[in-house]
């Protein structure tokens, strides 16, 4: 019953619309920090299954050479 009253509390919308500009630009810096951040644990990931599946292969032809003698 009163949600309303206590979200009220939490919003403001300021009058001089130059208070958005610190906001946007932190926000944009952000951003811009997650994108460059994701794409870095894409690329070590990618990096890191290309040593799995080399170490895989690995383990993979040495027991079939052992197999094998």
């Amino acid at each position: 019953m009163f949600q309303p009253s206590v979200l009220a509390l939490f919003l403001y919308f300021p009058e001089d619309k130059s208070e958005y500009i610190p906001a946007v630009i932190s926000l944009t810096i952000f951003m811009i920090a997650a994108f460059f951040t994701m794409r870095f644990i894409i690329k070590i990931s990618k990096r890191e299954a290309l040593k799995a599946k080399e170490l895989e292969e690995q383990i993979k032809n040495n027991h079939f050479t052992q197999r094998d003698s």
